[in-house]
Formats: structure tokens, sequence, C-alpha cells
């Protein structure tokens, strides 16, 4: 089950490897966007459709990291004063009952939207702007995916570490 579990963080330390370089990237573009709208009076929806994609795939992709080294948001008002029992408890309750269950969900009832945003090739949102929907739409599983993934590692390691206890 370790092997399991150390091959999924392999996976999301690939991944965030991969898509962190978005963050220069976006920053680069739109910084060229500006450049061109404001000095050359030159403007491009794609250019700037290509900021959000490049956001969207940053995040999506890169949320099975953030889980990974526990960096996700939380609010931490009880559980810092807990024991290390109890906020394993409430890690393994979490991981269960609420992270898995609704990303289950998501991707379940997402799924049909993808699917036919494929069937179709989902064009452009706007006028002028990059004809791959499908591809910013098959974040949401891929998203799913690596979180389910991230959260089943966490849950392994969480119930050996219990387990010596």
């Amino acid at each position: 089950m370790l092997a399991f579990a150390d091959a999924v963080d392999r996976l999301n330390q690939r991944v965030a490897n991969v898509v962190r370089w978005l963050a220069l990237t976006m920053v680069l573009v739109q910084f060229c966007i500006v450049i061109g709208r404001y000095v050359f009076g030159y403007n491009s929806i794609a250019a700037q459709e290509s900021v959000l994609y490049m956001h969207a795939t940053l995040f999506m992709l890169g949320a099975g990291y953030t889980l990974l080294v526990d960096k996700h948001v939380r609010v931490d008002v009880f559980y810092a004063k807990l024991t290390e029992r109890n906020r394993r408890r409430i890690d393994i309750f979490g991981h269960l009952f609420l992270l898995l269950p609704s990303m289950t969900v998501l991707l379940y009832w997402s799924w049909p939207s993808v699917r036919n945003s494929w069937k179709i090739l989902e064009g452009p949102m706007s006028v002028g702007g990059i004809e791959a929907v499908f591809l910013l739409k098959s974040l949401i599983p891929a998203f799913c995916c690596l979180i389910i993934l991230q959260s089943l590692s966490l849950l392994i390691r969480l119930l050996v570490q219990g387990a010596k206890l």
C-alpha cells in the first residue's frame, strides 16, 4: 500500500513541477498583452484567454500537490491545539466523509459535460478566442482524479501511522 502512496506522491510532484512554470508564463504573457494594448494599440482575445487557460491549469492540476504538502486552506481554530492522535482522526474523517465523496460527486456530475464538449470539440468562449474549451473542461475530471489519488495516498499514510501507535 505504501508503494501506491509513494507512486501517487511522485505523480503529483511531477505534475506540479510541470505546471508551476505556468505561473511565470502567465506573468510574461500578461505583460506582453498590456504592452501590446497600451503601447502598440494591439489586442488579442486568444492571448487574453490563454492567461485564463494557464491559470485554470495551474490551479486545477496543482491542487493534488497542494494537498500533498498540506498547504491547502485550513481553518485552524481547534485543530492546532489537538493531540496528534486527534488530528489524525479528524484528517481520516475528512478524507473519508468529506473530500473523497465530494470529489467523486464532482467527477460524476461533470463527466457528461466534458464528454459532450469533446464530442463537439467545443469552440472558443469569445469570438477570436482559443478553440479548445473542451480542454479547459477536461481539467475538472483531471483535478478530481489527482485529488482523489492524493487523498487515498494520505489516508494510507494516516492509517499506517495510526497502526504503528
